[in-house]
């Protein structure tokens, strides 16, 4: 878990639980950093929820992408 590159089961197919576990738990870090930095900054005090809520979900959205991109595309190749 948490690791830079996808693994492999033993059966030699990508191990997407611990991808979408990893995945996961950046994406929700990425989420409450971005809802902290958000409130920090004053904007939560001048405005509706959806105005901090929605940018920090978007970045999230995408940090979830993001790792299951790089995890499966830095798996490294299985011998022959």
């Amino acid at each position: 878990m948490l690791s830079v590159r996808g693994k492999n089961n033993a059966d030699g197919s990508f191990n997407w639980a611990d991808a979408l576990a990893d995945a996961g738990v950046m994406a929700g870090l990425t989420f409450f950093t971005t809802l902290s930095a958000v409130v920090v900054t004053g904007v939560a005090l001048t405005s509706d929820w959806t105005t901090f809520v929605v940018p920090a979900a978007i970045s999230a959205g995408m940090q979830f992408f993001a790792v299951l991109a790089v995890k499966r595309g830095l798996k490294p190749k299985e011998a022959e």
